[in-house]
């Protein structure tokens, strides 16, 4: 339990858990309006009410308390509970449920909170290379996963060749790049999260050229 002094507020106790979670989601909020270089600790903790002093009694310098927020935005992200759900399809060789799951958990992440999003665009922008070097240990596991998995239904034929590292950058990207339209550009749009879901999943299962077949009978 600390205590925090503000001549200016009463004084507040939170146990230490609470505190640090308090600092993590502040410093979300303001790493994603202004980035790492625009953020002081400073403004960081007058957001959150406290000193300087009790930011560095639970993340000894700026970049710890940084690597800490995107900590929090894989974790809020259930990044877990995803792998547990690939791996689930991986295992009963469903191709099509695991492009949906993809899909669908990038979309409802950025539903659920732009903020994190925000952050690792402005490590890019910045070129923060501490914590896209962060994001990336976080996330690379996940991407080599699902290429192993392209890679082995590739050689028992059931997909067909290609780079696997581009098809999960296909699906990935075109589903991050629609809910950065809609959820930060503010492109308006009257689909549903499930109806975008099953169009990029029949895009990657099966194409946007009509069947030759299909196109003769025509």
């Amino acid at each position: 339990m600390e205590t925090v002094h503000d001549s200016r507020t009463p004084t507040l106790r939170l146990p230490a858990s609470d505190r640090r979670l308090q600092l993590i989601e502040t410093a979300l909020d303001c790493f994603s309006r202004r980035g790492f270089g625009g953020t002081t600790t400073k403004e960081i903790a007058a957001a959150a009410g406290v000193t300087e002093a009790i930011i560095f009694r639970h993340f000894p310098t700026k970049h710890d308390l940084y690597n800490a927020v995107i900590d929090h935005h894989h974790t809020a992200g259930n990044i877990t509970e995803c792998m547990a759900q690939c791996k689930c399809c991986m295992d009963c060789n469903d191709d099509e449920g695991l492009v949906r799951t993809i899909v669908e958990k990038i979309l409802e992440s950025h539903r659920r909170d732009q903020r994190g999003h925000r952050v690792l665009l402005f490590a890019a922008l910045e070129g923060h290379e501490t914590g896209l070097a962060h994001a990336r240990q976080l996330s690379v596991p996940i991407f080599e996963m699902l290429c192993q998995y392209l890679t082995r239904r590739q050689k028992e034929g059931a997909l067909r060749e290609g780079n696997p590292g581009a098809i999960v950058a296909a699906v990935a990207g075109m589903t991050t790049h629609y809910a950065n339209m809609t959820q930060m550009f503010g492109f308006p749009t009257t689909v549903s999260d499930r109806q975008i879901a099953d169009s990029f999943v029949a895009i990657v299962m099966h194409g946007i050229q009509e069947n030759p077949q299909t196109q003769r009978a025509q």
